[in-house]
């Protein structure tokens, strides 16, 4: 009797595996492979070439035998953001296996085995590492959602990935409909990753297709518990197919089961690599005469009481548990023995979710417009986000277009209703300012260096706008009322246009910042910009507006105000005039000088030796022979007194006035500096348009020579040394904000503006964009953000607020130039480096050395480095809250100092 019930088995088992065996929807991939084949189990495979969509690849073969058959794989540029397969998903089910293979066997030769993340659709589904597994085998289950397609992508850069992404297979399985969805309401739009999927009580190895016609893997569990009903034995007749379940587990797997033998607890330990949220599936068939009973039992909490596995049924507990990092699955006895016949386990992954497909529609127009292939396909925020793209979740916040040939802001812009930055400078704009007037969130817009005529009538709607900038460009006529409706407006660039007239007073608040240099004339007076079209040869006041509330006081006041409003710039340039003239003459020298509006530092208490004709500085530099140094403001030469002393002369590079309040500024600055480890200025000249600033000379060059040049003053830094520089440059930052009377903030600091005497002793130089905080209390300064690039706050950047702790971050960068003798940004390597930041930060955090620099290594205190990487990477932290103040610094950086100091004197015993 028992042998008919196994032949009866046995035949609707065969029938059902013809009928689901035809590999209906099923596409496999061989990844990298050039030739089509069909594996032992009957699959047949083809070459990946055609499903690439994204990314430069390299397909290559192992020599060895894997699986019975070459093993080929396909490894991407480390370069790339995204290497991308586009996988045919329409017409199949709602829901889809994908299981890729990544192999990687020391193809490269470099025994460094990769690690990189992979995503599918929106979501990035996890880190691939192979160093720990190689082979590595992934599975996902996935709604299709009706989609024609779905993108499988690797993600290369970043500073968490190594080695090269690649890839061997890649599969995608057609799965039931309705499966692998039940008790999952509480985890709406969610996939799934495989942990575990176990074949209970078959001890044989692992199954798949054609035992599974949906092809999963089901592994054995010999590694669990001893016991189990082998196959073929107490299998029921009404035991069918249509029994089933959602999932449609094989009878292959239901046939078999784990059963409790003389014991009254059967337990399966399950660790997670990852702490998360997962998914559990336990299938139970009555393959026994008897009908046990049991209690199931998670993590030591009771799930199901008295659960009854009844013979010949097929039943399933559908379970799930939040942030777990292991799994104990116990089965309790409380009549019969317990019994199980299969599990899966899944980690419960989330879908982010997709751009709105108005949004992509703009952008995939803007793309076209620009005539170039900007690699933007598929969503533009997940599971990264495009070149030039911000997001915040799946909302697009940022776009930055510049130094591209745009030529119009077409009305797609419009669409992107969610933007908050917007950066077209440089991108051949011209005519009106257009199609923008529904960016209502929009509060940064950059459109600067293009050929724009005119304002156009949409800004005035751009009710969030922080910031405009419209600087360089062809603006002509007068500024228009409705930019002072813009009540959030705190940054207004309109330098270097063709503007003139009256400033709308509604522009005229304390909140605001207006920069007009470089117009035909702007003022918020019409009498001084009458007195200059009338007469076109004097030179107009070019200024930087920085506009105060009014306050009513008595009407002779209100009269004085006016009045200087009035002839403000014209004056104020009169009497700067007047007083140079003064100190030329006690000189006996006459020269004629010119000064900005801005010009109001008093320079009264000049001695006048340091006032240097051009004349003199032509002959201290022997006519500009010999440059030192390049920099924002201009060329450095070096030069030699009439005295015999040496000096850097800094020249403007460009004969305008426009920037002269920073010359201004800076001259007022140093004239009132003096600190051993500051550059002190020398004296200046300002004939003739001319802005010369001559400082001390230090002929050891800038610290960044030391770091990256080739000259032959360049001397090897050891670890000490760099430690000494280290704490020279903070004594001289720290005297700037908190020794000097205002405080100074330094804006710019960076390893070219330290500099170096014979001695190798540091000073910081260069206050041409210093700003002083003359309110004892004042937390920050409002201004517009100037620095270099690498160096810069991004806090500063962001918000605009100027507080010491921004030169803190850019001396933190310094400071992580010193460790790793690598610059702030490069364009070398791999993108997970370019920024050093980001790069060296992870590293440091977690005590790995490895990125110190070569010259230093086998020759430092690893305490002295373990303090100066901790301070380093606390200067660079993004909120600036949580980063140290320069005295903090300074104090560490000595700590740090004495341990190398104390290292070298006990190894030298």
């Amino acid at each position: 009797m028992d042998h008919w019930w196994v032949r009866f088995f046995l035949f609707f088992g065969f029938w059902v595996l013809v009928a689901f065996s035809d590999q209906d929807g099923f596409l496999s991939l061989s990844c990298g492979g050039t030739t089509n084949y069909t594996d032992t189990s009957g699959i047949s495979w083809i070459p990946d070439s055609a499903y690439i969509s994204i990314g430069n690849t390299t397909s290559i073969d192992y020599t060895e035998n894997y699986s019975s058959s070459t093993v080929p794989a396909r490894f991407f540029p480390l370069s790339q953001a995204r290497n991308c397969y586009r996988l045919p998903v329409k017409n199949m089910s709602s829901l889809v296996l994908v299981r890729a293979e990544f192999v990687y066997k020391n193809f490269d030769g470099r025994g460094k085995a990769p690690a990189f993340y992979v995503s599918l659709g929106t979501a990035i589904l996890g880190k691939m590492d192979m160093a720990k597994n190689d082979p590595l085998i992934e599975e996902f289950v996935w709604p299709v959602n009706n989609k024609e397609t779905l993108s499988f992508c690797l993600l290369g850069g970043g500073v968490r990935h190594k080695g090269s992404p690649v890839i061997s297979s890649l599969e995608v399985r057609p799965l039931p409909e309705g499966a692998y969805t039940s008790g999952l309401r509480d985890f709406p739009n969610k996939s799934l990753r495989k942990s575990y999927r176990i074949n209970c009580g078959y001890t044989n190895g692992s199954l798949r297709y054609p035992s599974d016609p949906y092809d999963r893997i089901w592994d054995f569990d010999n590694n669990f518990t001893p016991s189990h009903v082998s196959t073929g034995l107490k299998i029921k007749l009404s035991f069918s197919r249509s029994q089933t379940l959602k999932e449609s587990p094989p009878p292959s797997i239901l046939q078999t089961a784990r059963v409790l033998a003389r014991r009254e607890v059967m337990t399966y330990n399950l660790p997670f690599d990852t702490l998360g949220d997962y998914y559990i599936i336990l299938y139970f068939a009555g393959i026994l005469p008897v009908s046990p009973s049991f209690n199931v039992m998670i993590n030591g909490e009771i799930v199901r009481s008295n659960y009854t596995v009844k013979t010949s049924k097929v039943t399933a507990l559908y379970l799930t548990r939040k942030g777990i990092k292991s799994l104990n699955i116990t089965l309790k006895s409380t009549s019969f023995y317990p019994q199980v016949n299969g599990i899966e386990v899944y980690e419960i992954i989330d879908i982010p979710l997709e751009a709105s497909s108005t949004t992509v529609s703009a952008l995939q127009v803007i793309e076209q417009s620009t005539g170039l292939d900007l690699g933007w396909q598929d969503d533009p925020c997940s599971p990264t986000s495009w070149d030039h793209i911000g997001c915040e979740g799946s909302r697009i916040t940022s776009l930055e277009l510049q130094n591209i040939n745009l030529r119009s802001i077409s009305p797609t812009f419009g669409d992107l209703l969610d933007l908050k930055a917007l950066d077209l400078h440089n991108t051949s704009l011209a005519g009106e300012i257009q199609n923008l007037g529904s960016l209502q969130r929009l509060e940064k817009l950059n459109l600067s260096f293009n050929r724009l005529t005119s304002f156009g009538s949409e800004l005035e709607n751009l009710v969030s706008l922080q910031i405009l900038d419209l600087q360089n460009n062809s603006l002509e006529g007068t500024v228009p009322d409705n930019l002072g409706e813009l009540e959030n407006l705190h940054l207004l660039n309109l330098e270097n246009n063709k503007l003139q007239g009256a400033l709308p007073t509604s522009l005229n608040r304390d909140t605001l910042e207006i920069r007009t240099s470089g117009n035909l004339c702007l003022s918020f007076s019409t009498m001084t910009c009458n007195d200059v079209s009338s007469n076109p040869s004097i030179e107009t006041p070019q200024v930087t507006i920085f506009t105060k509330k009014r306050h009513s006081a008595s009407s002779g006041l209100d009269h004085l105000a006016i009045i200087l409003g009035v002839t403000g710039g014209a004056l104020l340039a009169f009497f700067c005039i007047i007083i140079l003239i003064l100190l030329y003459m006690r000189k006996k020298r006459r020269s004629q000088v010119t000064y900005t509006g801005r010009a109001t530092a008093d320079i009264r208490n000049w001695n006048p030796e340091k006032v240097f004709t051009y004349k003199e500085i032509k002959a201290a530099t022997n006519n500009f022979k010999e440059v030192i140094g390049r920099g924002s403001f201009g060329s450095v030469y070096f030069g030699k007194l009439r005295d015999g002393k040496l000096v850097a002369v800094k020249v403007r590079f460009d004969k305008t006035q426009l920037g002269a309040d920073s010359f201004v500024n800076e001259v007022c600055l140093l004239s009132q500096i003096r600190h051993q480890n500051l550059v002190s200025l020398e004296g200046f000249c300002h004939e003739s348009k001319q802005q010369i600033l001559v400082y001390e000379y230090l002929p050891g060059g800038s610290l960044a020579d030391h770091l990256y040049g080739t000259n032959s003053r360049k001397v090897s830094l050891s670890w000490v040394r760099r430690l000494k520089i280290a704490v020279d440059a903070a004594k001289g930052l720290d005297y700037l904000h908190n020794g000097s009377e205002p405080r100074i903030i330094h804006r710019d600091v960076k390893c070219s503006n330290i500099l170096l005497d014979v001695e190798m002793n540091a000073k910081v130089c260069d206050f041409g964009l210093s700003k002083q905080v003359t309110q004892a209390d004042a937390t920050h300064v409002t201004t517009v953000v100037k620095g270099t690039a690498g160096y810069l706050d991004p806090e500063y950047y962001s918000t605009q607020q100027l507080t010491e702790k921004s030169d803190v971050y850019s001396f933190g960068v310094v400071l992580l130039e010193l460790i790793c003798g690598r610059e702030p940004l490069t364009h070398s390597g791999t993108p997970d480096s370019f920024n050093l930041v980001l790069w060296a930060k992870p590293y440091l955090q977690a005590g790995a050395f490895e990125i110190v620099d070569d010259s230093l290594k086998g020759s430092f205190d690893v305490e002295s480095m373990r303090k100066g990487a901790s301070v380093a990477i606390r200067s660079v932290e993004r909120d600036a809250t949580r980063r140290p103040t320069i005295a903090q610094v300074l104090a560490e950086l000595k700590e740090a100092y004495s341990l190398q100091l104390s290292y070298l004197a006990s190894h030298d015993m």
